[in-house]
């Protein structure tokens, strides 16, 4: 373990209860709102899980961990990543919140003895997504919106849920939306964040109909035969110029 991370748990034993043990660490480093957090995302990630066919205990294992990350401050975050040789990109460096989500994959697997590669790519994209996300990469995403840790309620809550009633991707992608129409508000635009947004809004839109595989001609007025009942080579070739690159409407 990094020595780094040995400090951070004097005076903590772990139990091998991995709900007990994140709430004991994040509460011994001073991040009780953290740790009341990240166990109601944990129950929020469960829930999304049953609901939308997942595992959910990896789910909610995932919900625990995602913040562990809290226990460094926001200002030395970028410091830590370095030592911990985690890429900081450029809007990471400008807005070193963001690269919370990094680090907790990074303690997860250094601290809490996680192997599960799906729970730790998870923790290390909730707060952005990513291009080619997993299905539990989106539950966390969504669960983490949905029990977000601030006081009164989400402005983009409802939109977000009338979306899940479509799917778990259709919530998603409302989320990612809300930010987007609100980019230019926005301290940074994470690159992650923009790949996920423009991916599902690519799969989400209506699927293009298929092109023609067969189709059907009618002589209805006589005009294709001629006189021995034949296709003349002339009609043949405007009848499959007519089906070519079709599609149906």
């Amino acid at each position: 373990m990094h020595v780094m991370f040995q400090k951070l748990l004097q005076g903590i034993e772990l139990t091998g209860d991995l709900k007990s043990d994140v709430s004991a660490f994040l509460t011994g480093n001073d991040c009780p709102a953290t740790a009341l957090h990240s166990m109601e995302v944990g129950e929020e990630a469960r829930s999304t899980a049953l609901r939308f066919g997942g595992d959910p205990q990896a789910a909610e294992a995932a919900g625990w961990l995602h913040d562990i990350s809290a226990v460094f401050p926001a200002d030395t975050r970028v410091e830590v990543a370095r030592i911990l040789q985690v890429e900081v990109l450029p809007e990471e460096e400008q807005f070193p919140m963001i690269i919370h989500q990094k680090l907790s994959r990074v303690m997860a697997e250094d601290i809490f003895g996680i192997r599960n590669t799906e729970i730790l790519d998870a923790v290390g994209c909730h707060t952005t997504l990513r291009a080619g996300s997993s299905h539990l990469d989106r539950i966390l995403f969504v669960a983490d919106k949905i029990a977000w840790d601030q006081t009164g309620t989400p402005p983009y809550l409802d939109r977000l849920n009338a979306e899940l009633e479509r799917s778990l991707e259709h919530g998603a992608y409302a989320y990612l939306s809300y930010l987007w129409e609100r980019r230019n508000t926005l301290r940074v635009i994470h690159p992650w964040l923009r790949e996920a947004h423009g991916e599902l809004e690519q799969a989400l839109r209506l699927p293009v109909k298929p092109r023609c595989s067969a189709f059907v001609v009618l002589d209805l007025d006589g005009t294709l035969l001629n006189s021995r009942k034949e296709v003349s080579p002339r009609n043949a070739k405007a009848v499959l110029d007519c089906g070519h690159g079709q599609r149906y409407t």
